[in-house]
């Protein structure tokens, strides 16, 4: 349960995150020098985030389902531990335990002490392997409902029924309490997107896994699994293993339906026309105050070309040109020119000569 919580929370934070990572770095590596990104609310930018958005969704759904087929093959199972198939009888199990008591026995053990322990526990997984695999109902119940059958909640089933019956009951409340879950979550307003088909593929699942623990053989359609996953050089999955695959399938499927149904039924929400064209606006007014400004610099760098080589005619020019800032400052000041405009109208009222009219 806390790993499938672990995994809700990724789902929801890690593909809004990487989303906004890739899109700068794109945007970054894609943007020729000198030109605008574009701006948040404009609809480039919001068509470009809602295409990678669903790449970055998609790529996290196949992340998720491999990463739980790679969970299971890691922990291994009692065939794997024993090196055995799936399809051997009792006497090849035991004569293959046998041969492995030769080699892992910690009488035999003659290297370091620290190493002691590790081999002890190793060859007690060996006998708990062995002994599970030659009685013929913890058999039956290991390649449903895998290791669980060993935990103390599983020690009053003696026999074939008996496990069957625990472990329907088993399922049964998982997906009792799984629907209970996305009622619950639906009424608090969230994973709105494919409620109707959600209800439709956990059902299905349901009966996918009733019908599984409860038949006497492997089902058909994991034998049919089963042989192209052969194809590409594969162990075959155990019922329990393939179910526990479909489970981790079905959570992260449901998560991805709501994020993805958002971004696949309808149009990117845009900005406002008017705030669009003002944006666009103001990205075309940045590139051409960036033109403009490297066109002055280029025109003051080829009128400074004469005086390059002559430290006292730029000096001069220096001067002339703080002395012509200076006297446009005073004069456009509007305190300066309102005094002489008071002074040029007293003159002319006095008829002072000199004065032109």
């Amino acid at each position: 349960m806390a790993n499938d919580l672990l995994s809700v929370a990724g789902w929801y934070l890690l593909p809004n995150l990487v989303t906004g990572w890739l899109q700068n770095i794109l945007y970054t590596l894609l943007t020729r020098a000198g030109d605008p990104k574009p701006s948040p609310r404009s609809p480039r930018y919001l068509r470009d985030r809602k295409r990678i958005h669903v790449c970055v969704i998609l790529a996290y759904l196949a992340y998720t389902v491999y990463e739980a087929d790679y969970q299971l093959r890691r922990e291994g199972d009692f065939y794997s531990a024993l090196g055995v198939g799936h399809d051997v009888d009792d006497k090849g199990v035991q004569s293959r335990f046998r041969r492995l008591t030769v080699l892992n026995h910690p009488d035999k053990h003659t290297g370091p002490a620290s190493q002691l322990p590790q081999i002890q526990a190793h060859y007690i997984s060996l006998q708990l392997a062995r002994d599970t695999l030659i009685d013929p109902a913890k058999r039956f119940a290991y390649s449903r409902f895998g290791p669980a059958i060993l935990t103390p909640s599983w020690r009053a089933c003696k026999t074939i029924k008996d496990y069957t019956l625990h472990g329907v009951q088993q399922t049964a409340l998982y997906y009792f309490a799984s629907a209970v879950g996305l009622v619950l979550v639906s009424v608090l307003g969230y994973l709105q997107q494919g409620k109707y088909w959600r209800y439709v593929a956990m059902a299905a699942l349901g009966c996918v896994e009733m019908g599984t623990v409860m038949a006497p053989a492997t089902p058909g359609w994991l034998e049919w699994v089963n042989t192209v996953v052969g194809l590409v050089g594969r162990e075959p999955y155990l019922p329990f293993q393939m179910l526990a695959l479909l489970r981790k399938l079905g959570i992260t499927f449901f998560i991805a339906l709501s994020q993805l149904g958002p971004l696949l039924q309808g149009p990117e929400v845009a900005a406002p026309e008017g705030e669009a064209a003002t944006a666009q606006q103001l990205d075309r007014l940045d590139v051409l105050a960036r033109t403009a400004d490297q066109e002055v610099s280029r025109l003051m760098g080829l009128e400074l070309t004469p005086f390059l080589g002559e430290r006292s005619g730029l000096r001069d020019l220096r001067e002339s040109v703080k002395e012509w800032l200076v006297q446009n400052t005073v004069r456009n000041d509007p305190e300066v020119k309102a005094a002489v405009n008071t002074v040029l109208a007293r003159r002319r009222q006095e008829g002072s000569p000199g004065v032109g009219t």
